[in-house]
């Protein structure tokens, strides 16, 4: 299999974004995704703070060593707490401070093609900071990928015609999927990599078949919030 370089995973994750919402009117920017209570224009925004994220943390390297890979970052961020309602909040109110949605889509095709290009001349040696932890670069372009291969999904229930996220950019989201599902378990063969993706972060929900595949390991899920 061919190696994934970062920089290219996540260029493909924000583009499939920007070519999922480019043309969107206010009215389809106002239709419903699968997080509860956000539009598309809400999400939208969330990603757009990713994205921000990511020129602040490129722009500022730190030494080492990173105390957080790929996987383990995401141990810290368990769904349905206190400050992710917060947030959940604060992206609202946000975003219905733009004049017209259409404001939010064209804020983030300015702001992403900027962190891609800021991830391509980032040094794959260094190191960066977020969150509270610390990252080799390579490891936190994952998990940039991997929140907008989520989000991209998150997106799409109302928008039929929404095209899907890439598929190297998926490889690298269910790639930390598998590691935060650890070595001791396997995901249902029946699984296609969407299906993966949207149980093992709680958009869907476990079958009953599912639970007696996975035997234990179905009690780890959602294994992202």
């Amino acid at each position: 299999m061919t190696e994934i370089r970062p920089d290219e995973a996540l260029a493909q994750a924000y583009d499939g974004i920007t070519a999922l919402v480019d043309g969107l009117d206010d009215a389809r920017l106002q239709r419903a995704t699968r997080c509860q209570g956000w539009l598309v224009a809400d999400l939208l925004l969330h990603v757009l703070g990713d994205a921000q994220r990511a020129l602040v943390a490129l722009a500022s390297p730190v030494d080492g060593p990173a105390d957080v890979d790929d996987v383990s970052y995401w141990r810290g961020f368990p769904g349905g707490d206190d400050q992710a309602a917060r947030h959940a909040w604060w992206v609202r109110r946000s975003a219905s401070a733009f004049d017209r949605p259409t404001g939010i889509v064209r804020l983030w095709e300015e702001t992403a093609p900027a962190a891609v290009r800021a991830a391509a001349s980032a040094d794959p040696e260094g190191y960066v900071t977020t969150q509270g932890h610390v990252l080799r670069v390579p490891d936190f372009l994952a998990t940039l990928t991997t929140e907008a291969v989520v989000h991209h999904l998150d997106l799409t229930p109302e928008l039929s015609d929404a095209p899907p996220p890439g598929p190297t950019a998926v490889r690298i989201a269910v790639s930390t999927m598998d590691g935060l599902l650890s070595d001791d378990a396997v995901r249902p063969a029946g699984w296609d990599d969407q299906e993966f993706l949207l149980k093992a972060t709680g958009r869907i929900p476990l079958t009953d078949r599912d639970r007696v595949e996975l035997g234990e390991a179905a009690g780890w899920f959602p294994l992202l919030g």
